[in-house]
C-alpha cells in the first residue's frame, strides 16, 4: 500500500503524541507529515503540505476543528477527534464524517483506517452541508472530559468522573479522586469556566466540588462542612456559597 499523508491538529501535546504513537501501532503507513497546535496553524498547514487526511481536535484556540474544516472545504477528508459523550456522539454517526474519541483506542483507530481504505470516491459527503449539520448538533457546550495532571514524577490522565474537588494550593490546584491526589497549574477561575455546572459547584474562593461525590452536609461552630464519598476529610462551605445548600 502506497504511503499516505497526515496532519494532526490537538491544542495539547500529550493528546498529540498519544494519537501520533497510535497511528504508528495501527496505521504504519501513514506519514505524519505536519502538526498543528490550534485551528488556525491546522488550516495553514493543511494548505501547505497537502494532506491526504486530517486529524483535527473539535475544541481548539483560534479556530475550532469544525470551523477549520469548513474553511479547507473538502481539501482532504477529516476524521474529528473529539472528547464529546455518547450522546453528542450520534452527531457524528447520523453523518458520513468520521471521528475518535479522546484517548484514541487501537481498536477504533483501526476501524477509521479500515473505513477509509475501503471508501469509494463518490461517497465522499457534502463537507459543508455535513459540517453544518455536525455543528448545529454540537450546541452543548464542550466540558472537560479528561484532567492532565503531575502527580510526582509522572503525568496521569485523569477522567473528569473520577475527580471529588479541585482545591487552590499556593500555585498549583489539588486535583483530588478516591485513589489520591494530583496536581495542575489552571487556575480555579478557569477550571470553573471549563466544567459542567450541573456536575461541579463552587463552594468556596479555592473550591470546586463534584455534586454527586457529596455524602452529607452539616453545620458546626465553623459553618457548612461537606463530607465527600471516598475522601475523610470535610470541606468547608463559605457563607457566599451556602445557598447552595438550603434546599438540600
Amino acid at each position: 500500500m502506497p504511503t499516505l499523508t497526515a496532519l494532526i491538529a490537538d491544542d495539547e501535546r500529550l493528546m498529540r503524541e498519544q494519537l501520533r504513537a497510535a497511528l504508528q501501532r495501527v496505521w504504519p503507513e501513514l506519514d505524519i507529515v505536519a502538526e498543528a497546535r490550534d485551528g488556525g496553524q491546522a488550516v495553514a498547514l493543511s494548505r501547505q503540505h497537502q494532506p491526504d487526511l486530517a486529524f483535527l481536535d473539535i475544541t481548539m484556540p483560534v479556530k475550532t476543528g469544525i470551523a477549520a474544516a469548513m474553511e479547507l472545504d473538502g481539501q482532504c477528508p477529516v476524521v474529528f477527534v473529539t472528547a464529546y459523550d455518547q450522546y453528542a456522539i450520534q452527531a457524528f454517526e447520523e453523518g458520513a464524517i468520521d471521528y475518535l474519541l479522546k484517548p484514541v483506542d487501537d481498536e477504533r483507530l483501526a476501524r477509521t483506517r479500515q473505513r477509509w481504505i475501503q471508501r469509494a470516491p463518490e461517497t465522499a459527503p457534502d463537507w459543508q452541508a455535513a459540517l453544518r449539520q455536525l455543528s448545529s448538533r454540537l450546541e452543548k457546550p464542550a466540558y472537560l472530559r479528561w484532567i492532565r495532571a503531575s502527580a510526582g514524577n509522572a503525568v496521569r490522565m485523569i477522567a473528569i468522573e473520577e475527580v471529588l474537588f479541585f482545591q487552590s494550593d499556593e500555585k498549583y490546584t489539588r486535583v483530588q479522586t478516591a485513589a489520591g491526589e494530583a496536581l495542575i497549574r489552571t487556575p480555579i477561575k478557569e477550571l470553573l469556566a471549563q466544567l459542567d455546572p450541573d456536575e461541579f459547584w463552587q463552594v468556596h474562593r479555592s473550591t470546586l466540588v463534584r455534586v454527586a461525590a457529596i455524602e452529607e452536609v452539616r453545620r458546626d461552630e465553623r459553618g457548612l462542612l461537606l463530607r465527600l464519598r471516598g475522601h475523610a476529610r470535610p470541606l468547608e462551605v463559605s457563607r457566599g456559597y451556602a445557598h447552595l445548600f438550603q434546599r438540600m
